[in-house]
C-alpha cells in the first residue's frame, strides 16, 4: 500500500515534516496540493524523518490497541458517560490502584487490547494526521502530540459537548477531532453535524450514501469557501481567550434576517406527475440551539408550475458565524403527509442581499434545474 501511495502520488504525497512547520500543525495553505495519509503510526516524527531514504521493505512494527466488541458499545458509552458525571463532580482515580470511584461506588473497567502489525514504510507516510484514542481531555491536555488526531464516537462527543463544552471547544482549538456515526447505526443512517460543527470539530463523519437532511446540511455548509473543502472557524472556536458555548451564548451581535418568499418557478413534479400540487415552503435556521427555528408559507392550491406567495418572513439570528438557512418545498399530502419536492441550504453569511434565485436540489442532491424559489434577502446586525 505504501508502495502503491507513493508511486500513485509521487511529489504530492506528503511524506516528511514542512521545514517551517517542525512542531506545530501547518495551514492549509502550506498543505495546499497535497495528500496526507491518516492512519496508526510508530515513534515519532523526528525518527521518521532520520529514516527517510532508507529501505524500509519488508519491515513490521507492532501496536496494541484497545478494542471493544459491538454488543460491548452501549455498556462502554455508559461508562463513558459515568467517566464524564465523575469529572463533573471532581472525583478522582485512585493513582495506585487504577480503581475509578464515584458517589461511593466502585467501578471497575477491563479493557481488551489486541496487537497490530503495522508496515513501518506505510507508518511513516503519517506525518501531521496520526490516528490517536481519545481517553480524556485532561489525559490529551497533558499528553497528546500536536500531530495526534482524535476520533470520538457521536455518543460520548454529544454527551461531552453539553456537560463539558468549554473543554471540548479547548481540544478543537489544538487538535484535529474527527466524529464518527455508532456503530449501531447498521442502517447508515446519520446524525446532525450541525451540533458538533458548533463545538469547532474539523471533521464530522457522516454516511454519505444516505441521503436526508444531514447530508443537506454537509453539502450547503461547504458551499463556503469556493467549495474547497475548507472552512475557517469563526474567531471564538479558535481564540483561546474566547469563553464561547453554543448552549449558553452570552455575549452575541445578532443579525435580523429578512426573507420575503416572492414566488416559485417550475417546482418538480409530484409522484402524481401533476404541476397541480398543493405546494409550500419551509424555511429552517440550523445553527446554535437559541437559533434553531423554521417558518413556513401558506399553501397555494394546485399550482406547482408558478405559485406566488409573496410572504415576509423575520428571523433574529444569535450566532450568524455558525448558521445555516434551508428552504424546503413540499406538496401538502393530508392522508400520506407532505411531500418532499426540493430544497437547498447554504450559510447565512453567503447570502447575498437584494432579490435572488433559491436553486432547488433532490433528495439525492442532484440539480432539478430550472425549479427554484425567486425571493429578497436582507439582514442587517
Amino acid at each position: 500500500m505504501a508502495d502503491n501511495l507513493q508511486t500513485t502520488f509521487g511529489e504530492s504525497l506528503l511524506s516528511d515534516m514542512l521545514a517551517d512547520f517542525p512542531d506545530t500543525l501547518p495551514s492549509p495553505e502550506a498543505l495546499k496540493f497535497k495528500v496526507l495519509v491518516k492512519n496508526k503510526k510508530i515513534g515519532t516524527l523526528k525518527e521518521t524523518h532520520e529514516r527517510k531514504g532508507s529501505d524500509k521493505r519488508g519491515k513490521v512494527e507492532e501496536w496494541e490497541e484497545e478494542v471493544a466488541d459491538l454488543e460491548e458499545e452501549e455498556e462502554e458509552e455508559k461508562f463513558k458517560e459515568s467517566e464524564i458525571f465523575e469529572s463533573v463532580l471532581g472525583e478522582n482515580q485512585d493513582k495506585e490502584t487504577g480503581v475509578k470511584k464515584l458517589s461511593g461506588v466502585t467501578l471497575f473497567k477491563k479493557k481488551k487490547t489486541r496487537k497490530l502489525k503495522i508496515a513501518l514504510a506505510l507508518s511513516d507516510l503519517v506525518i501531521y494526521t496520526k490516528a490517536e484514542k481519545f481517553k480524556s481531555f485532561q489525559h490529551s491536555r497533558l499528553y497528546q502530540q500536536f500531530n495526534e488526531n482524535n476520533s470520538i464516537g457521536e455518543t460520548q462527543a454529544r454527551k461531552l459537548s453539553k456537560l463539558r463544552a468549554h473543554e471540548f471547544i479547548f481540544h478543537t482549538r489544538k487538535f484535529i477531532t474527527r466524529i464518527y456515526p455508532k456503530a449501531t447505526r447498521a442502517d447508515s443512517s446519520n446524525f446532525n453535524p450541525q451540533e458538533f460543527w458548533n463545538i469547532g470539530c474539523q471533521m464530522v463523519a457522516l454516511n454519505f450514501q444516505t441521503p436526508g437532511l444531514p447530508m443537506d446540511l454537509q453539502n450547503g455548509k461547504f458551499l463556503d469557501n469556493g467549495g474547497s473543502g475548507y472552512i475557517l472557524k469563526p474567531h471564538f472556536l479558535r481564540e483561546s481567550e474566547s469563553y464561547f458555548n453554543p448552549s449558553d451564548i452570552k455575549e452575541s451581535m445578532p443579525i435580523t434576517l429578512t426573507i420575503r418568499l416572492i414566488s416559485g418557478i417550475q417546482l418538480p413534479l409530484t409522484h402524481s406527475s401533476s404541476n397541480k400540487g398543493d405546494t409550500l415552503v419551509i424555511i429552517e435556521v440550523f445553527g446554535v440551539p437559541n437559533d434553531q427555528m423554521k417558518q413556513q408559507t401558506r399553501v397555494i392550491k394546485k399550482n406547482a408550475f408558478s405559485p406566488r406567495w409573496n410572504e415576509t418572513f423575520t428571523f433574529i439570528i444569535h450566532v450568524p458565524e455558525l448558521a445555516l438557512i434551508r428552504f424546503v418545498v413540499e406538496s401538502q399530502g393530508l392522508i400520506a403527509g407532505n411531500e418532499f419536492l426540493g430544497q437547498y441550504t447554504l450559510p447565512l453569511l453567503c447570502m447575498n442581499k437584494g432579490y435572488r434565485r433559491v436553486p432547488l436540489f433532490s433528495r439525492m442532491g442532484e440539480s432539478l434545474e430550472p425549479a427554484s424559489l425567486f425571493v429578497y434577502v436582507w439582514y442587517v446586525r
